[in-house]
């Protein structure tokens, strides 16, 4: 990685009306010559993109900013994409936009700020962007952010032709937004400069009700939103099948070969995996987000495989299987991993329009505890195993939850509205029930230590009951070992 102009603040040419060059440390070059400094003003040619489409999204975000102004008349609404983060010292982290502004605009660039000023009965929307890389003071060569060093930004005039929205530059805002009166929310967390320019303009409580609002909007899925849902999952679906090709070289390596593997299927095909990854072989499976991914694979064990492509448009996918590493259940596996599959059925069946939320949830623990008690492993009756919440040893987690531009989706809505609810078509969750026999747990026959197993689906309510967006991989046991051999084969 070169390091020769990527300065800790933006270099530019020295000027009378600017600083002197801020060098890096150690750099190579002491400065920039008067002469090469005018050199690389000119000489340049028009790369203005002309032309351009809006994005898919266009109308469904302009749909929902509506919704949102309707919600809030008279208001100035302000929601940031965020900043980029230090991963160390100059290097960031791969910059992911928050997931409010993502739904509101349809884009992704860092800084971005989309403010919505209150207007007659509504609002007019403005997305704030940083502009192309300026060419006159030199930022787009000297600056580690400028375009030679990061690639080209889409000007103003190009973001307004692809989002739909008057763009401006961002840079302008916070001074901006300072001299702002009236009420004013913002949804926190993303980024520090504007918040700090709303601090005596916005309180904590009507803030949030901004980000719950958003939050909630997002319960129900558009047929757009659906339709990157199962591009998410048909593109996991073939990241399962990568992985289920090489196990061999897992065997001879460690889980990483396996997270390495279902990566490059979620870089090619979208723009990264939607979570860490889960490639949990043997006892690792008991541990329930297992990311360090470490671990010997070996025959014999089973891989408990919890991974999702995120989209370009950042919708992911989340889907698990427990799969036989060397393809076959052994008696004691396929016995657990039945009994699973058994809780999922009925979870999945529980998914209906009308539904309480907690039915599916319900409907697969009512199944598993029914197995704990039938094997022993609990005093029944089943009745006061889940009264008690007996069967949480071993089935840990709940048994799913929303999914959408997040891996967990619609997290701020009010408990109401989610927990407590009602299932509605258009909404996408996850039906995910495991048992988990921890290595070390003596309450249970030797046999079963070690042993995790979880099988989830991302399920579409539909006005007649559900669709399983991830049916592409079978589920069923001898389904499972039968294409397991199928791909080796």
């Amino acid at each position: 990685m070169s390091d020769e102009l990527t300065p800790e603040n933006p270099e530019t040419p020295e000027t009378e009306s600017e600083e002197p060059i801020k060098q890096r440390k150690n750099g190579l070059y002491p400065g920039v010559s008067d002469e090469l400094a005018e050199s690389m003003k000119s000489g340049w040619a028009d790369t203005e993109l002309r032309d351009l489409q809006p994005v898919e999204q266009a109308g469904h975000t302009a749909r929902r900013r509506a919704e949102l102004s309707a919600r809030f008349p008279g208001e100035r609404l302000v929601i940031p994409a965020g900043n980029l983060k230090t991963r160390s010292n100059d290097t960031d982290y791969p910059f992911r936009a928050s997931v409010e502004y993502v739904y509101l605009t349809g884009n992704q660039t860092e800084d971005g700020v989309l403010v919505l000023e209150p207007k007659d009965d509504g609002h007019v929307a403005t997305v704030y962007l940083l502009p192309r890389s300026d060419r006159e003071n030199g930022e787009f060569w000297l600056s580690g952010q400028g375009e030679l060093w990061v690639g080209r930004r889409h000007s103003l005039t190009e973001s307004e032709a692809l989002y739909g929205i008057p763009a401006a530059d961002v840079r302008e805002l916070a001074d901006k937004l300072r001299e702002a009166t009236g009420p004013v929310r913002v949804v926190r967390g993303y980024d520090a400069g504007i918040q700090a320019a709303l601090t005596d303009k916005v309180t904590a409580e009507r803030d949030e009700e901004l980000r719950v609002f958003l939050s909630e909007a997002r319960l129900v899925k558009d047929d757009w939103e659906i339709g990157e849902l199962q591009k998410a999952v048909d593109s996991t679906v073939r990241g399962f099948e990568d992985v289920v090709k090489v196990l061999d070289k897992a065997e001879a390596t460690s889980e990483r070969y396996i997270e390495g593997t279902f990566f490059l299927r979620a870089r090619v095909e979208g723009n990264d995996i939607g979570y860490g990854s889960i490639c949990a072989a043997g006892p690792h499976a008991c541990t329930l987000h297992w990311v360090r991914n470490d671990g010997p694979v070996r025959s014999g064990d089973l891989l408990l495989l919890d991974a999702g492509v995120e989209t370009h448009s950042l919708y992911t996918a989340d889907v698990t299987r427990t799969l036989p590493i060397s393809g076959t259940y052994s008696e004691i596996q396929k016995k657990i991993y039945d009994a699973v599959y058994d809780a999922q059925e009925a979870g999945i069946a529980a998914v209906q329009p009308g539904a309480k939320y907690r039915d599916f949830h319900d409907a697969a623990q009512r199944v598993l505890a029914e197995r704990l008690v039938e094997w022993g492993l609990v005093e029944g009756p089943v009745e006061r195993v889940l009264e008690l919440g007996l069967q949480r040893r071993w089935t840990l987690h709940g048994t799913g939850h929303m999914l959408g531009l997040d891996v967990h989706d619609c997290a701020a809505a009010r408990t109401e509205t989610y927990v407590e609810g009602v299932l509605e078509a258009g909404m996408v969750l996850t039906v995910e029930p495991g048992l988990y026999f921890q290595a070390d747990d003596l309450t249970v026959p030797e046999e079963y230590r070690g042993i995790g197993v979880r099988i989830e689906d991302d399920i579409l309510v539909t006005a007649d009951g559900n669709r399983n967006l991830s049916a592409g991989l079978p589920r069923r046991s001898d389904e499972v070992e039968s294409w397991m051999a199928s791909l080796k084969g």
